[in-house]
């Protein structure tokens, strides 16, 4: 017990110390992990023992993964995404296998060509999908395509740990258990063992769309969450017991209950209280993957193991590649998804392992093998990153290759720059009070959804002098500026100061600090992004405390207007001492707040007046 609490805190603390530090340095968190575990490793400090058990044990991080991964796709969506999941992840996984057997058939019997073909064909569902979360990509069209890829290499899983067992020449002894099932199926008849199997997938089915809605519901009704909480790991742990019973992935089986869990009403309940447990469970086995490098292994067969990883890497980047080119996906979207999918999978060391148990593939053969994979596996948030600052990240595949539109300029008094969720709110506002604004934004998706809906918006990077030129700056008065980013923001406002220095410039700042900044340019209509919605809903929230509505509003403009007399002093002082800027913001806050607790039965005529005074523009 003792030994085991001390390896858990190893492995905990590691993770704390390392991650950030990754994270700092702009690496993610899935190389942090990584890193942590090659110094904590055998061949670093050596403060971890048995790798392989830690690693049976964090796979199951994996399989809440995908039971997550199954609660965010509705069957529909699902059915809709058959296209590029049997298409796109079939093409792959088979031109992979083909490949990488008919490269392994030179050097080995060709039973173990097909066995080592097949398993590295797959890649890491649970690096890159963590990674593409992490980087915002999940969502764009890259992001779906290599999703799709993912999914489909998890449901070949199935099928490929059904075939190699017969690929086996090598013979084994039976120890006289089985350790992986609670009991053994394949000693009855192959029509037995096909029954049980499809009564087995078919019980998951029933448990998740009948029988765990009332289960649940009970149980939320005793209002305690860790019983919640309970019952969502024990369905986990239960489907993955199943489905290792009847020799199945656990990962399969969680990923289908996950599936028709996802259209029940506790869907959200179970992913809150699961996401922890799988975050935390993949940590530790993203940091067993680092810490199982055998780097005595690697060092006395470099050339051997370097030119396993960057042939496998190689060679699926061009199947890659090549399925993108097939699918007619664009190019700058395919280097992503050809980056994405390159390495080896964390299935890899499951099916080597199931290899070696069966008599498919011998030790000397799995060992170069897994130490390829792992390089791979290290090598893929580099390559990430690599990509992200040489290339165009996910977001931007389907901008890069298009160019910007032709404005048409028909003397246009207003430029709106940037038509997201701020932008179009206020670019309606504007029309609907006869401002017809050249209105530009730089998310091509969204200028062509917002055609569709009827709004004239053009796409480009307005930050471009000629584009800025093109949209009118020199005849307009007033440039709106609803980016978002701050950098791109001030790049505008540069320009647009240095060139146009007539243009009147009102800009939105995500938050105080951004405000500052702009404030540093000379700009002083600036406005917060959430700050009207806030007092808004502030203003909604007295009203619903019972407060009038009328004295309701007179807070929310006496805050507004206090707040606003409060910034440039604030902003005189933040750059010169922070205790002191503290010091000024905490006084302002408890001015305000006595302010506001005052006998409210003042002059209201007056203090309108001198509110619309300070505040021309409100």
């Amino acid at each position: 017990m003792e030994n085991f609490l001390f390896q858990l805190f190893i492995f905990l603390a590691a993770a704390a110390i390392a991650v950030p530090i990754a994270k700092k340095f702009g690496l993610g968190s899935v190389l942090g992990y990584l890193i942590a575990g090659i110094i904590i490793g055998p061949f670093g400090l050596s403060l971890i023992a048995d790798i392989e058990e830690v690693m049976h044990f964090t796979e199951f991080g994996v399989v809440m993964m995908l039971f997550l991964v199954g609660l965010e796709l509705k069957p529909s969506l699902l059915w809709q995404m058959r296209t590029p999941i049997l298409g796109m992840g079939g093409v792959q996984v088979v031109l992979s296998s083909i490949i990488i057997a008919g490269i392994s058939l030179i050097f080995l019997p060709w039973q173990q060509a097909i066995a080592i073909g097949l398993t590295l064909s797959l890649s890491s569902t649970a690096i890159v999908l963590q990674t593409l979360r992490e980087k915002g990509l999940m969502n764009t069209s890259s992001g779906r395509s290599i999703f799709s890829v993912l999914l489909f290499q998890d449901l070949a899983v199935i099928p490929i740990l059904a075939v190699l067992p017969f690929l086996a020449t090598i013979a084994v002894h039976d120890d006289g258990h089985l350790e992986s099932a609670l009991f053994d199926i394949s000693s009855l008849p192959e029509y037995m063992q096909i029954i049980i199997t499809l009564l087995a997938i078919l019980s998951i089915f029933f448990i998740g769309k009948f029988a765990s809605r009332p289960v649940f519901r009970t149980i939320a009704a005793t209002r305690i969450r860790e019983i919640f909480v309970a019952a969502a790991l024990a369905l986990v742990v239960g489907i993955s017991l199943l489905m290792t019973s009847v020799g199945l992935s656990p990962a399969l089986g969680t990923f289908l209950a996950g599936v028709v869990l996802a259209d029940s009403e506790y869907r959200h309940e179970l992913e809150s209280d699961i996401e922890p447990f799988k975050g935390l469970l993949l940590g530790v086995f993203f940091i067993s993957i680092g810490a199982s490098l055998n780097f005595t292994l690697i060092g006395e067969n470099i050339p051997l193991i370097a030119g396993l990883a960057a042939a496998l890497m190689a060679f699926k980047w061009l199947v890659l590649e090549g399925t993108g080119f097939v699918f007619k996906m664009a190019k700058k979207e395919r280097s992503l998804f050809a980056i994405a999918l390159a390495q080896g999978g964390e299935f890899a060391f499951v099916l080597f392992q199931f290899s070696r148990t069966n008599g498919v593939l011998p030790a000397q053969t799995i060992e170069p093998l897994i130490s390829a994979v792992a390089i791979s596996m290290f090598l893929t948030p580099l390559l990430f990153l690599a990509h992200e600052k040489f290339g165009t990240n996910g977001q931007g595949d389907e901008e890069a290759g298009r160019d910007s539109d032709t404005i048409g300029r028909s003397g246009h008094r207003v430029i709106l720059a940037g038509f997201g969720r701020l932008g179009t709110d206020l670019g309606r506002f504007l029309i609907s009070a006869g401002i017809k604004p050249v209105i530009i934004d730089h998310d091509a998706a969204n200028v062509d959804v917002l055609r569709k809906l009827g709004f004239e918006v053009y796409y480009g990077d307005i930050t471009r002098p000629d584009l800025l030129e093109a949209a009118g700056a020199a005849e307009a008065e007033l440039l709106i500026i609803a980016i978002g980013d701050i950098d791109q923001s001030r790049k505008l406002v540069e320009l647009a100061a240095k060139h146009y220095p007539h243009l009147k410039i009102a800009v939105s700042a995500s938050d105080r600090s951004s405000a500052y900044e702009l404030m540093d340019l000379g700009i002083t209509r600036i406005r917060r992004e959430t700050f009207g919605s806030a007092l808004a809903l502030g203003q909604d929230a007295l009203q619903l405390l019972g407060i009038e509505p009328y004295e309701a509003h007179r807070l929310m403009r006496i805050f507004r207007k206090k707040d606003e007399e409060m910034m440039p002093e604030l902003y005189k002082m933040h750059r010169k001492d922070e205790d002191s800027y503290i010091s000024m913001y905490q006084k302002h806050n408890a001015d305000l707040e006595e302010l506001m607790t005052l006998d409210l039965n003042l002059d209201m005529e007056e203090i309108d007046k001198a509110w619309n005074v300070a505040n021309p523009e409100t």
